[in-house]
Parts: C-alpha cells; structure tokens; sequence
C-alpha cells in the first residue's frame, strides 16, 4: 500500500493518496485545489488516481476535485446524500472500494455537516483490523468536529451534535484501538477548538483521551462541543457554497499579471483591495496607502478571507518572487479575482514617496508607559474567545479580527486606536484594516499580549 499524508500548515489541513502498487490504482482524498503534486507523486509510485474523495463540503478551503478530474480523468466521490452541481459518484454508507489489495469502507458519519463520511482503511483485504481511518471534521486529534458552521444551512447546531454523537459512538468508536486515525485538519483551524499538533493518533489513543469522546452521556458531550467554538472566518459560507458548485478551475502554473503603479490605482480606482503579503515589520516600514496587510509567512489566505470580501478584485504586493504562491495560496480558499501584482514594490514605492505611508507600531513596555498619556485611547483585542479566556489586558474591547469589518461602527474612527493579538501577526491586518476604513490613529503592540504578560502580568 502506498499511504502519503499531505499537511498544508498554513491551513491546519491534511490530504492523502492512497494506492495499491500490485494494481497500479489509487485514490486521493480531500485535495487541496493546486494538485500538481499529487499526481508527481501518483506518476512516481506508477500509481493511476482514478477516484478522489471528499469527505464533506469543506467550508475553510476550496477543494481540488474538479482540477484533480480534469487533469486525471478520475471519478468524484461524495456521500450519497450530497448534491453536486458537477458529475459524482454517490458513495454508501458500507460500500467496499477495492484498490487489488487494498481495501477501502464508506462511512457515513453525519454531525460537522450531514453529509460528512468516513473512510476505513485495510491495507491487505483479508486483515482482521484496519490500518487506519481517515476521519474527515468527524473526529480530530483531540477534538471532534464542530456542528454549529453554517456550511450546514438547515440544521440546527443541536440537531448536527446529536448526529455527531451518533457517529462516533457507533461509527468510530467500535473500530479497533489499533487502528489509525487521519483526520482532515489539526491545531490552528477553525473547524474546531481544541485540535492537536499532532496530525495522526490511533482509536485507543483518543478513546483514552479526547475531551469529547469521554463525555458520559449525549447531554454532556452537546454542551462541550458546543460551548467556545472560535469564530468562524467570513469566507468559511462562501466555500461551502462553492464546494458544490461546477466553477472555474486553477491553472496553478500560470502567473499573474504584472501591474505599474498606473494599472495598479486604475484597479484599486475600481473598487480593487491591495493585499500586502509582506511582513508586518516590512510593512511597517513602508506600504502603498489604503494596503491590508496579511503576511504571507502565516496563515495567509485565512486572515486574507477573513477581511477581504469574496467578490472584490484584489491587487497582490509581496517581495519579487512570491507572486505566484500568494495567488495559488488565495486560490485555495476560492479567491480567483486577483487582478495582478505590482512589479517590482519597493522600487515603486522609493520613487512615489507621495503614495506611501508608514504603519506605527509600539512595544508592549512604551505602550504600558505611554497609555495613561493617551487621550480617549480605544484598545482592541482581536483574539478569539479561547484565547481571550485567558485573560486580556484591561480596559480593552473584545473584537476577534474575522469579526472586525462587521463591527466598526462599535468603534470611534477619530480616537486613538491600539490594537493587540497573541504575538503581532493579526494585529498588523487589524490595524491595516481600521486604517484602510478611514481610522485615524492606529498603532499595534508588537509581541503582543504574550509580551505584555511576560512583562507586566504578574506585576
């Protein structure tokens, strides 16, 4: 059997091919939508993908079916009771894939949404136990999936945990302690709040200790779940909307147009956003006024979809080469309208210091020494409410970033702004985000809460 986990960091989101070498077949599951890879390593194992499977409609990225459809000619496989725009395969619950030796089991485990399956995995038909099961939003490390999105239109948050329980006390939990489990996201993602680093573990593992899976009774693990989930990105309904609709596909080799300055503001004069990608530290320094700043070296296309809406165009700037990256990584949320890139950024911005602007940013020691000068100061934290439980500094005004641009009219655009999250990545696109909508004075700790309380938490 060939078995190859593939786990995109900056998504929290794992993928896998799954082949028989005696036959030459295999399958691909939850891809994400560059598949380029995938298939080099298909080809290099002499393996030919002919079904790819998805365990759900995801809502936090646009998956790779159609590309992986188009470019091998394999079957799509949903749950049977999944509509689809697009041609697919409807799978049961029990049907039996065989890949030659290799044997596959569809599960339908509804609860995240009610078309989510699992997938039971033998590496040898005649084993007695699996080898493992990919679990989808059904069951993570440490964690279960949330019921409460609102990829599930229809259902209510009860009635989705109800079935989640179902699920895996019928479904999972009676598969060996032995076996294997693979979910589909861990820590980081926000299709859960309490997903481990790690990305595989084993039944015995998780009956022993996942949170959610040692709840005594239906009442008990309803109220766990669904208590302190994280806010869910903006752009989480428009994917899995998306996910089951026929659309455009990603040319994934293909770069995008190179934009002057002229085309650039012709752009943006027509209603166009500059995403910055570069990093807080460098955007500090220097970016093209009205810019919001998502670095690329974090979780850029889940902070990108949380404050750029779906359906504007968008103009990349990142440090010359990552052009290309920065449009895929956009791609793999559904974000297609990327118009182009300025060429060449800080050549642009030397030569037109009239366009250009500077991003203040404080410590968190001059922020403790200077507050108490400020007049009117409006702190902000931008966390989650996980994170928040913590503790925040006082006085602040509880606002997660994927909440922000809904939320403005909470804040005062004329009064001194100061902005934090856990350690400077979000409170950058924050602050970019309330200077872009007209705010005045906004400044962002650097570090973040976690400098203030190494500094000032225990004082």
């Amino acid at each position: 059997m060939k078995f190859t986990q593939y786990y995109l960091d900056c998504l929290s989101q794992a993928s896998y091919l799954i082949g028989d070498e005696s036959s030459g077949r295999a399958v691909v599951v939850d891809p994400r939508r560059d598949v380029d890879e995938y298939i080099r390593d298909a080809a290099a194992a002499g393996l030919e993908i002919e079904l790819v499977i998805e365990t759900h409609f995801h809502a936090d990225f646009l998956s790779g079916h159609l590309e992986m459809a188009a470019a091998t000619g394999a079957e799509i496989g949903f749950s049977s009771v999944a509509e689809t725009e697009f041609a697919s395969r409807k799978l049961t619950d029990g049907e039996i894939i065989s890949l030659g030796d290799v044997k596959l089991q569809i599960l339908h485990t509804p609860g995240h949404t009610p078309e989510s399956i699992s997938i039971v995995v033998w590496e040898h038909a005649d084993d007695s136990d699996p080898y493992g099961v990919l679990t989808g939003d059904t069951l993570f490390i440490g964690d279960v999936g949330r019921p409460d999105l609102l990829a599930s239109i229809g259902f209510t948050r009860d009635e989705l945990a109800d079935q989640l329980y179902e699920s895996l006390h019928t479904k999972l939990l009676p598969l060996p302690d032995a076996t294997r489990v693979f979910p589909a996201h861990g820590a980081g993602s926000a299709c859960g709040k309490n997903l481990s680093t790690e990305t595989s573990s084993t039944m015995g593992e998780q009956k022993a200790t996942n949170y959610a899976l040692l709840a005594p009774d239906k009442k008990t693990f309803v109220e766990l779940v669904t208590e302190g989930q994280p806010p869910a990105p903006s752009y989480f309904v428009y994917d899995a909307i998306l996910n089951r609709k026929d659309r455009d596909l990603l040319q994934e080799s293909a770069p995008p147009v190179a934009l002057d300055l002229a085309a650039l503001e012709a752009a943006v004069a027509g209603g166009a956003m500059i995403v910055d990608g570069r990093t807080p530290e460098d955007f500090a320094l220097a970016h093209l006024v009205g810019s919001i700043n998502v670095g690329l070296n974090g979780r850029y296309a889940e902070f990108a979809g949380s404050v750029v809406p779906h359906d504007v165009d968008i103009v990349l700037v990142v440090e010359d080469g990552f052009e290309l990256e920065a449009r895929n990584r956009l791609a793999r949320i559904g974000f297609d309208r990327v118009v182009g890139y300025l060429e060449h950024p800080l050549t642009v911005m030397a030569a037109h210091p009239d366009k250009v602007q500077r991003a203040s940013r404080m410590t968190a020691r001059e922020f403790e020494d200077r507050k108490s000068d400020i007049d009117g100061l409006q702190l902000v934290d931008i966390r989650n409410p996980g994170e928040i439980a913590i503790g925040t500094i006082p006085g602040a005004t509880l606002m997660p970033v994927g909440q922000l641009g809904g939320r403005l009219d909470e804040l005062d655009p004329t009064a001194p702004t100061v902005v934090f999250c856990a350690g400077g990545y979000r409170s950058s696109v924050a602050a970019s985000v309330l200077r872009q909508a007209g705010f005045q004075d906004v400044t962002d700790i650097m570090g973040g809460y976690g400098a203030w309380t190494e500094l000032f938490a225990t004082a």
